[in-house]
């Protein structure tokens, strides 16, 4: 392959990634969606997982998880078997609002937002070939 042609580069193993930034939704809630896909085998398991779940938090991570394989096949040419590498789940900025009460008093609201980062993985045998299903 040289320098000038427009077929994608595969390598083994290659990263995908997808990143959500300022969802609001608060970090904790995502963790605990987060903690129950970690064993799924593949995204797309993970995603038909999620959208059993009633949660707010299950939304805003099938999203994050769509992204990325849309990325995998459009952006990186990918075609084989992904599988879910990392799951990220950070705290972004809180947005601080309040509520007034009686006698004057003021009641602060605190809402959290959450930057969530997916990453995907090109699966392997052990012969250095790529799976494909």
């Amino acid at each position: 392959m040289d320098k000038w042609s427009n077929e994608p580069w595969i390598r083994p193993n290659m990263l995908i990634v997808s990143k959500q930034k300022f969802a609001r939704v608060s970090p904790r809630k995502l963790r605990l969606i987060a903690s129950s896909i970690k064993k799924a085998n593949s995204p797309e398991e993970a995603i038909s997982y999620l959208e059993l779940v009633p949660q707010k938090a299950a939304v805003v991570l099938a999203k994050v998880i769509k992204t990325a394989i849309a990325n995998a096949k459009n952006n990186s040419k990918v075609e084989g078997v992904l599988k879910v590498k990392e799951l990220q789940i950070n705290q972004g900025p809180t947005l601080k609002r309040g509520i007034a009460v009686s006698r004057g008093r003021f009641h602060p609201i605190q809402k959290k937002t959450s930057h969530v980062t997916v990453i995907l993985e090109t699966e392997q045998q052990k012969d250095g070939k790529e799976v494909k299903r």
